[in-house]
């Protein structure tokens, strides 16, 4: 068989932008998604340089980083450390959430926009990204204070809402007559056909991984582990859900059980290379003209993500009678969308719900909210980390 010459100059070009923005992004200390996204533009048929030539055929290669970054998510989420937080993560997560698309509705209404584009600008905005999240607080050796406890509660709920709202999307894409019972007879089904799927998650996942396990073949467990995230996400899209919820649920059917971690740990390279090409994959969607033209919309939603949300969930916080050192560190870390944004607000484009303005929006302002949160979270912390200090040994 012929190689395809195209595809892999293609292939060779994403992966000199992931490892070009990535070295750029850790000289200067940020997030590396950044720079994969950064390198992503830089290659983009809509930017002067080497350009791709099959968009498509990249976007069906970061649909698999998608299913390998979800189970990730699920065999790290730990049930134990979010009921350490739980009612703050579930209760003020969901409140938050809900108080996040209000705004954005609000905004909406005042700036002309449809209620549909509102809506999906408010689910966008409302998820913080865990990885990003995760990775300061791991810098700053913060993961297990109790701001860093709540911070990834909260988007670990963030996660779950995520799920529900692939869900409920599309569903806005039909007559717009009785669309709120829509969606609750969609999430009703969805409730029913969650039951087997989360049992077959369950019962069959960790046995067939252990079995492999057995056999102490390093290539066989890392096959079954790819085979396993796949097929649960074909099962999950088949059923009609979301490839993410397919993936996160295998993960999370692992995630309580240690021995079987090793599937995660196989796994996080190839995870790591197609995450790479997800977001690289992405910035090769970015449209400078379209931002240019729609820089209101671009200046709303950063207006919304860092003031809005840092609004939101300082007054979350003390709603649930948390201090406001611990409230302010918590809301700052909060500023910043990521990569489950990218994938709403992708649901909603392929629905037809939002145009390439909203899309091209969206993966700006997350790349613009997380470069600023990098020095949001760092100034904030460095401020209220004393203070917090102090109000321990008070309490003491």
């Amino acid at each position: 068989m012929e190689a395809n010459p195209i595809l892999f100059r293609d292939l060779t070009y994403i992966f000199l932008a992931a490892v070009a923005g990535g070295l750029l992004a850790w000289r200067l200390k940020l997030p590396l998604i950044l720079g994969f996204v950064v390198g992503g533009i830089v290659i983009s048929p809509f930017t002067p340089g080497p350009q791709l030539s099959d968009l498509h055929t990249f976007e069906v290669f970061a649909e698999v980083g998608v299913v390998l970054l979800m189970f990730s998510i699920g065999v790290e989420f730990s049930i134990p450390d979010l009921m350490r937080v739980k009612w703050i993560a579930l209760g003020g997560g969901t409140l938050g959430i809900l108080l996040s698309i209000g705004l954005a509705l609000g905004t909406a209404k005042l700036f002309g926009w449809s209620m549909i584009q509102g809506f999906v600008v408010g689910s966008t905005i409302s998820v913080a990204s865990t990885m990003v999240l995760a990775r300061l607080l791991a810098d700053r050796h913060a993961m297990g204070t109790g701001y860093g406890r709540v911070m990834i509660g909260i988007t670990l709920v963030e996660d779950i809402a995520v799920v529900f709202m692939t869900v409920i999307i599309p569903i806005f894409s039909g007559p717009g007559e009785g669309r709120f019972a829509r969606a609750a007879w969609t999430l009703g089904k969805a409730a029913l056909l969650l039951v087997p799927l989360v049992f077959l998650a369950m019962t069959v996942v960790p046995k067939i991984l252990r079995a492999a396990a057995r056999t102490k073949d390093q290539e066989l467990f890392l096959l079954i582990a790819i085979a396993i995230c796949l097929v649960s996400a074909g099962i999950a899209q088949a059923l009609g859900f979301s490839v993410a919820l397919g993936a996160f649920l295998a993960g999370l059917s692992i995630s309580g059980a240690k021995d079987l971690h090793e599937a995660h740990t196989v796994l996080i390279p190839l995870r790591d290379a197609f995450v790479a090409l997800f977001f690289v994959s992405l910035g090769t969607l970015v449209v400078p003209q379209v931002i240019i033209h729609h820089l209101q919309l671009l200046g709303v939603m950063l207006f919304l993500i860092v003031f809005g949300k840092f609004a939101i969930w300082t007054g979350v916080m003390r709603l649930f009678r948390y201090s406001i050192w611990t409230s302010i560190a918590v809301a700052a870390g909060l500023t910043q969308i990521g990569e489950l944004s990218f994938i709403l607000v992708e649901v909603a484009r392929k629905s037809g719900l939002v145009g390439e303005e909203v899309f091209t929006a969206t993966l700006a302002a997350s790349l613009f909210s997380i470069f600023l949160n990098v020095f949001i979270v760092r100034g904030v912390l460095k401020w209220v980390e004393p203070k917090l200090a102090a109000e321990k040994m008070a309490a003491a």
